[in-house]
């Protein structure tokens, strides 16, 4: 009887190790489809690593305070005497499609980003333009994280404690219960 047993299992084990073999081919099927580059002539969304979008805007400036009616061919026309343009983008607003006033220019190479300072503060179609250098967002940097856990309420220091301003980030909080208006009234405790 536990013989039977037995082998019962080990026909289930090797069933199991064979469904694991298809499914580790199947998924390297769909990532081989996945990696391969789109045929010429597809519009489709061009992927990048990181490394090359890195190496992209290290030969790509931001260009602020542009003219909402500028066109991308006025913008390179502008900057073609720096070196040869690769790609113009002017950025609009995604609900009104309206542009945003600021635009990147991605030349050849890196030599040109530096010719192109020479145009910071200069006009174009009437406006002066800012001219930087682009910076390169890093994945899992946030500009706006402060370091402190998000709070719902909002506290102003100066009037519940003076000690409240040597903890580092976290609002201050008055003492006892506070009743504001007709509000109900709700303990400190949250769990989310």
């Amino acid at each position: 009887m536990e013989e039977q047993e037995l082998e019962a299992i080990k026909a289930r084990v090797r069933e199991m190790e064979e469904e694991a073999v298809k499914l580790k081919e199947l998924q390297n099927e769909v990532e081989k489809q996945m990696n391969m580059s789109p045929p010429p002539g597809n519009a489709g969304p061009v992927i990048m690593s990181i490394e090359e979008k890195m190496e992209a805007d290290a030969r790509s400036i931001y260009v602020g305070n542009v003219d909402y009616g500028a066109t991308a061919e006025e913008l390179e026309a502008h900057f073609h005497g720096c070196g040869s343009v690769n790609r113009v983008t002017i950025l609009c607003d995604k609900f009104t499609g309206h542009p945003k006033g600021f635009a990147y220019i991605e030349f050849s190479d890196k030599e040109s980003v530096r010719t192109s300072m020479a145009l910071d503060e200069s006009l174009f179609r009437g406006r002066q333009i800012k001219v930087v250098p682009k910076r390169t967002n890093r994945p899992g940097i946030s500009t706006t994280d402060r370091g402190y856990p998000r709070t719902r309420y909002r506290a102003r220091a100066s009037s519940y404690s003076s000690r409240s301003r040597f903890y580092t980030g976290y609002p201050a909080r008055p003492r006892g219960r506070v009743y504001r208006g007709r509000a109900r009234v709700t303990s400190w405790y949250s769990p989310y």
